[in-house]
């Protein structure tokens, strides 16, 4: 099993927004205690990919994930999707029980 997957829409995503500010296109998944539902997500660009962190590669764009935050996270897929609600970056968690209205916070 892939621990965690970038979509090539995703990808597509970080690679125009790296290049708008200049930096790597390495996009950081975080998971922080919080949220509606005990925990949320939290992305943004990174300048490296630490040593002890997970990185796959899409299309020439890196997702990273901390060891902790894999724990919560394995096997969940990276999405960005543009609907009537908006554009946002979606996590497809397998491990979340629970989750909320909004999409970015969920349990285990």
């Amino acid at each position: 099993m892939t621990d965690i997957i970038l979509t090539p829409s995703a990808a597509k995503r970080v690679a125009f927004i790296a290049e708008k500010q200049a930096k790597p296109a390495i996009l950081r998944l975080a998971v922080e205690g919080g949220g509606c539902s005990g925990f949320q997500y939290r992305f943004g660009l990174a300048d490296v990919v630490d040593t002890d962190d997970c990185a796959v590669e899409t299309d020439g764009v890196t997702l990273v994930v901390d060891p902790m935050s894999l724990d919560l996270v394995r096997g969940a897929a990276v999405d960005y999707v543009e609907d009537l609600g908006g554009a946002a970056f979606k996590v497809t968690n397998p491990n979340a029980t629970a989750g909320c209205g909004c999409g970015s916070s969920f349990s285990v």
